[in-house]
């Protein structure tokens, strides 16, 4: 099997068990396919669920898309080749309740070559990372251990670089650098070299992949039972707003999609069902809204206070889910 044959398999393997998690923590709502071909080369599969116990709106998506250099490509996303090939997974999970925190997590591989279809750059990139919308400490540092572990695996210098990465990529510059979340791993432009090979970056991609079934269903579980508001909802809308704009406005893959040709209904996917934006809008000083806030204007080690008890607890959690 190739490296892109290889590639493919793990994300097709991925976007199925990912699915099935998130489908057996509803309980209720079920994915529906959407298998779709883009004129240009390629396809996807779109899998989206709503209206379930727990998430109101979400998506797992792979793509596996090739095509010609446009010289728009080569001008906003200062891509120089011939052809070029993308396959990646791609989700977002919007839930009703707003204790339970929205997430997104996206693993991709992507080739460029030359007129004589040689392979003349070959990169990785992908993370996964967290959108609560009230603040549980204690879910901040399982999500954040959960990714530090899966990269101490491969180089202790993943996490602290892949997280502050992190925090600085999913960033609302234009409302004062306010960050969408709490973060969690982001990684860009890894390319195979003499100590870190196609396979050392294939085999990253799937423990992080992998790793977010551990991080994001126990919390799924702990927090969906919680009773909340309409004031609470009414939060939730106001900060899915910063997710749309910095979706729409900052992010890299929506960019790319949109000067490619990309698929149009998966793009937009990662919208969530229903926002609010109202004018000048502030939480309460000191009342859990404004430590959301807080958290996403300045970003935080969650780990370095974490006890022992906390990731045996966790632990446990885990392996009951």
């Amino acid at each position: 099997m190739n490296v892109k044959e290889t590639w493919i398999s793990f994300i097709h393997d991925l976007q199925n068990r990912i699915c099935a998690a998130l489908e057996q923590s509803d309980g209720k709502a079920t994915f529906m396919e959407d298998e779709w071909q883009r004129p240009e080369g390629g396809g996807g599969k779109t899998r989206v669920i709503a209206n379930g116990n727990v998430i109101e709106k979400g998506g797992v998506n792979t793509s596996v898309v090739f095509g010609d250099v446009t010289d728009t490509m080569r001008v906003q996303l200062k891509i120089n080749g011939a052809k070029w090939f993308a396959c990646g997974l791609s989700l977002v999970i919007h839930p009703h309740n707003p204790f339970v925190p929205t997430v997104h997590c996206n693993y991709r591989m992507f080739e460029l070559y030359n007129e004589n279809d040689e392979v003349i750059d070959r990169w990785f990139g992908g993370g996964t990372d967290l959108t609560p919308y009230y603040l549980f400490e204690e879910d901040a540092k399982h999500f954040h251990q959960t990714y530090k572990d899966a990269c101490d695996a491969f180089d202790k210098s993943f996490y602290p670089e892949m997280k502050e990465t992190c925090d600085n990529y999913f960033v609302n510059t234009h409302r004062g650098n306010e960050r969408r979340g709490i973060g969690g791993i982001f990684y860009d432009h890894k390319r195979p070299n003499e100590t870190q090979d196609i396979n050392f970056w294939m085999q990253f991609a799937e423990r992080c992949g992998n790793a977010f079934i551990d991080a994001y269903i126990p919390i799924v579980e702990k927090r969906k039972p919680t009773a909340y508001t309409a004031e609470n909802k009414h939060w939730q809308e106001v900060r899915r707003g910063r997710y749309v704009e910095f979706n729409l406005v900052h992010d890299r893959g929506t960019i790319f999609g949109l000067k490619t040709n990309g698929r149009i209904e998966s793009i937009l996917m990662s919208l969530p069902p229903t926002v609010r934006f109202e004018y000048n809008y502030q939480p309460k000083f000191g009342s859990e809204e404004y430590k959301l806030q807080e958290v996403c204007l300045h970003p935080r080690d969650w780990l370095n206070e974490i006890s022992e008890e906390e990731r045996i607890a966790w632990a446990k959690k885990s392996n009951s889910c």
